[in-house]
């Protein structure tokens, strides 16, 4: 269905996730642009940077990670999706999910647990 240069099961969970979210591929659009950075000649001739929107809701996501225009269109598609599935499932993004892990193993632990784990006897 998509043909992009990754392995077999990362296409099928894309498609899983499309699926999973009621999604047609229809509703989506996506466009070829030249990236931007270094690469003289070859970035202002090829157009490996891939830009995809989700028609009815207008969301945009713009990839230029690799120098592969298959890739960045993957890279794509899995970020708009994350995307989409935030405000459809009202769940935290992965981004978020991750600043929160952090926040947790940085917290300091309470008075009373510190008491607690020093007047336990070690073994």
């Amino acid at each position: 269905m998509f043909q992009f240069p990754v392995s077999s099961e990362k296409e099928k969970e894309l498609i899983h996730r499309l699926k999973r979210l009621g999604l047609h591929r229809r509703d989506f659009e996506e466009q070829f642009t030249p990236s931007s950075g270094p690469g003289g000649q070859r970035a202002n001739k090829a157009s490996t940077g891939a830009r995809v929107t989700y028609r009815p809701s207008g969301q945009t996501v713009k990839s230029e990670k690799t120098r592969s225009q298959g890739l960045n269109r993957y890279f794509a598609w899995r970020a708009l999706l994350d995307k989409i599935e935030e405000t459809l499932l009202k769940t935290p993004s992965r981004a978020d999910q991750k600043r929160n892990q952090i926040r947790r193993q940085k917290k300091r632990r309470e008075r009373r647990s510190r008491q607690k784990i020093s007047k336990e006897p070690s073994v």
